[in-house]
């Protein structure tokens, strides 16, 4: 299923990828940066003990709240009298600022909208499109069953992989590319020191990780390590696009585990095909 937000850094375009990917077996499946869940929500639910995290608290109380039956329904009845207007979208976008005082459901819902209205979902500037937001509602129901037994976060990534490690446990980390960490201001940035506080704490986990990045040198250089294999993925290029058809963006795909091991093909969760383009560079 898709998820019911769009996100800056989603993984839509590359979620099958990602899912081929994974090891053929793990237990507990915990999604470290989870931003849209598009992964999360792309995966077949599975007997593993799923955990979604995030460092946006804006992010993980709309998922809260999509989560509970009990809020869901207050949300949704509040979203159905919105506006899709520039006033309105600047008047809910200037109140989770100043974090003014509201219950947790109204504060989803504002921020629901401002995701929905801002251009590019980028949480910016109105995106002035028509837009009936009771046409979400069906993919939010959905939402709402397959985050049921989820264990939603807000934690530190450091804090959270080491609470979860475990020889059986996976972590999916897309953590803010290098150099775009710009887009991440809100949520108190994302450094080259935490790019290199991740790679610390993944090298020294018992479980296993995969990892997304941009491909470029710095994160070829930080992951070069014996136990590390890369496989190189292009994807279509959305802003670029635009202006230039067919523009490409270089991603890595990055584990402790061997990322063209065939038996990954055996998971009920593949397609028939193997994945394209991919070259092992450990």
């Amino acid at each position: 299923m898709n998820s019911p937000i769009s996100w800056v850094g989603g993984k839509k375009a590359l979620r099958e990828e990602v899912v081929q990917h994974f090891p053929f077996h793990y237990e507990n499946y915990i999604e470290v940066f989870g931003g849209g869940g598009w992964v999360l929500f792309y995966k077949q639910k599975r007997r593993d003990f799923e955990v979604y995290n995030d460092a946006n608290g804006l992010l993980v109380n709309l998922y809260r709240c999509i989560q509970s039956r009990r809020k869901v329904k207050r949300l949704k009845k509040l979203l159905q009298y919105s506006l899709n207007s520039r006033e309105e979208f600047n008047r809910m976008r200037l109140a989770l600022q100043l974090h003014l005082p509201m219950s947790d459901v109204r504060r989803a819902a504002y921020f629901y909208q401002v995701i929905r209205y801002s251009y590019s979902s980028g949480l910016m500037s109105f995106a002035s499109q028509p837009h009936d937001i009771r046409s979400d509602f069906p993919l939010i129901d959905q939402a709402t069953a397959r985050l049921a037994e989820v264990v939603i976060e807000n934690a530190d990534f450091q804090k959270l992989i080491r609470h979860y490690d475990r020889k059986a446990s996976l972590f999916y980390c897309d953590p803010p590319y290098h150099n775009s960490e710009k887009f991440y201001h809100n949520i108190g940035g994302f450094t080259e020191r935490d790019h290199i506080r991740l790679r610390d704490t993944l090298l020294s986990i018992e479980g296993k990780f995969l990892l997304s990045y941009n491909d470029d040198a710095f994160i070829r250089n930080l992951y070069r390590h014996e136990k590390v294999h890369m496989i190189e993925l292009k994807r279509l290029h959305n802003m670029r696009q635009r202006f230039e058809g067919g523009a490409e963006f270089p991603e890595l795909l990055i584990a402790n585990y061997d990322l063209n091991d065939p038996s990954r093909l055996l998971m009920g969760q593949t397609t028939l095909f193997q994945p394209n383009g991919g070259l092992l560079i450990s």
